[in-house]
């Protein structure tokens, strides 16, 4: 999660309520381009591993089995930094950053909404969006806006809180939304398969939800589904957020290592994102085409 200001989704817009502590920065990793003469780390990041701040239970972003796509993205990190992942695990919430970045358990959260507070952020590494999700064939197979007036009678299931939520209140299509459960904690609950599982059965007509996680479970749904990006809304809040790095404010050297690491490795950590079945958008926030014959688009 991504992760987003206010009204953010559990899935991947929380930590949000939390505070850093502050930190005084050395220098910090060099790497030559054959590994020749090592690395230097400073006291403030380990130079024995890539520890990354991961929940153990929050696919498909990441899991303490290391299943996730964030856990992969990690492990092409620490391929380039030639060091292994160590991940502190904990479950994300209220103070997830502070008991973690800011207590110097971790050096990086690998999925962080770009512009969110209480981090210091990477370059964007993707872009994804809200998405709807219909059955494949079915009635609302085709809208692309949540203005259609296919949705008036419509029941969608929407997570509290996250953005979705606010265009249906504009919409005034809430009253008739099933709404989940924001804060849950993931390894005994999973409000979007619990979405998805409504859609198969017929209790809702259609679910919103954050396109990481869409994708992924979509995919896996035995009823064929269709993830619809929705990328032309117009009215606030946002749907579309930019994933970056999150490292400690103090730590501008280790930002800009990850930023080489990031262009360097980009066509790898693609590959993990189509594997995953992120809905990507391009430069200009429109949808990237999935590969042919790619499930759930």
């Amino acid at each position: 999660m991504p992760r987003r200001p206010a009204s953010a989704s559990r899935e991947r817009f929380a930590p949000l309520l939390a505070s850093l502590a502050t930190a005084a920065l050395a220098a910090i990793l060099l790497l030559s381009p054959s590994g020749a003469g090592g690395q230097q780390i400073p006291d403030q990041v380990s130079a024995d591993a890539l520890r990354v701040c991961a929940d153990p239970a929050n696919m498909p972003f990441s899991n303490a089995a290391g299943e996730g796509f964030e856990n992969k993205i990690a492990a092409i990190v620490a391929d380039e930094l030639k060091v292994p992942v160590r991940n502190y695990l904990m479950p994300q919430g209220p103070g997830f950053v502070r008991n973690t970045l800011g207590r110097r358990l971790c050096d990086v959260i690998i999925g962080y909404v770009a512009g969110a507070d209480l981090v210091l952020h990477t370059n964007p590494y993707y872009e994804s969006v809200f998405v709807l999700v219909v059955k494949a064939g079915g009635p609302l197979d085709g809208v692309t806006q949540l203005s259609d007036p296919k949705l008036k009678n419509a029941k969608l299931g929407v997570i509290a809180a996250t953005p979705p939520a606010d265009h249906l209140l504009e919409l005034g299509l809430i009253g008739n939304a099933h709404t989940y459960s924001l804060l849950v904690d993931r390894r005994y609950a999973s409000p979007a398969e619990e979405m998805l599982a409504s859609l198969d059965a017929g209790e809702i007509d259609g679910g919103l939800l954050w396109g990481p996680t869409a994708g992924y479970f979509a995919a896996r749904s035995a009823t064929p589904l269709k993830v619809i990006p929705l990328v032309k809304e117009a009215a606030r809040p946002a749907l579309a957020y930019r994933i970056t790095m999150g490292v400690r404010p103090t730590d501008h050297i280790w930002k800009q290592t990850l930023n080489t690491i990031l262009r360097k490795r980009a066509d790898d950590i693609q590959k993990v994102l189509v594997a995953y079945h992120v809905p990507l958008l391009d430069e200009d926030g429109q949808p990237i085409p999935p590969p042919a014959g790619t499930p759930g688009q």
